[in-house]
């Protein structure tokens, strides 16, 4: 599972990515004290922003990928 931020009027940044058989590896920048990534299975995956500022916002994105 990818998750995505698109900040008004620029280009999709990568956050993290996460699997169910490795630890979530985050970007340059981005951390789990703001972005919590919770996946409890293959089917279910929740990101939570931790203390919102005007900077966070974003549309944000999620993609999976089938192996």
């Amino acid at each position: 599972m990818f998750w995505y931020q698109q900040p008004p009027r620029n280009g999709l940044k990568l956050i993290v990515s996460s699997s169910t058989w490795s630890h979530n590896s985050y970007e340059n920048g981005y951390s789990e004290a703001k972005f919590e990534v919770n996946r409890k299975n293959t089917d279910h995956t929740l990101m939570t922003i931790k203390n919102l500022t005007p900077k966070d916002e974003a549309t944000y994105f999620c993609a999976a990928s089938d192996h």
